[in-house]
């Protein structure tokens, strides 16, 4: 028999209080316009990619997730740029998992979340084409900056951070490992 956790209701509390939080819009713009940055650097170690986006030139692709959402519209370069919401939109994506703990776990196993797909069906084909085969290599880009050998090393401890924080959040709420 499974036991519950005399604290569940801390993370019940938590996840209420982080899912009714707001940040001011100077956080949301700087976090979309680093994001914007991050995928135009991933996007432009594949060639392939930047020609499927390049053909997607101009439209506009709606990202939802509660109450934040960003406009991305595809350059004729193969690259992302932010989009006036008053634009019209071709492609809406809404992550439809509301409880963040559930999506930062999802995301740690490497599973997509439920995303609800509106629109376009070639351009939501080719955001499908990109999540299936960009990624990004930081350890290769820690190589340019530091050398092959510290970047390996620094990989190691990263990937060994990412072991334990995915352990951590695959153990159910409540629970005990055997042996503990």
């Amino acid at each position: 028999m499974a036991t519950q956790s005399p604290f569940s209701w801390v993370f019940q509390a938590a996840t209420e209080l982080v899912s009714g939080l707001r940040p001011p819009n100077w956080v949301t713009d700087e976090i979309r316009n680093r994001l914007i940055l991050l995928l135009n650097h991933v996007i432009q170690q594949e060639p392939a990619a930047q020609q499927r986006l390049a053909r997607q030139s101009g439209k506009c692709v709606l990202v939802r997730w509660q109450s934040i959402e960003f406009s991305l519209r595809p350059t004729a370069a193969g690259l992302l740029e932010h989009s006036d919401q008053a634009s019209v939109v071709d492609l809406t994506l809404t992550v439809t998992e509301a409880d963040p703990l559930q999506l930062a776990r999802k995301l740690f196993d490497g599973d997509r979340p439920a995303v609800h797909v509106e629109g376009d069906v070639q351009l939501a084909a080719e955001i499908n084409w990109l999540v299936d085969h960009l990624r990004w290599d930081l350890e290769e880009d820690l190589s340019r900056l530091i050398g092959d050998v510290p970047a390996h090393t620094l990989g190691e401890l990263g990937r060994a951070g990412a072991r334990a924080v995915r352990d951590f959040v695959r153990t159910p709420r409540g629970s005990t490992k055997a042996g503990s």
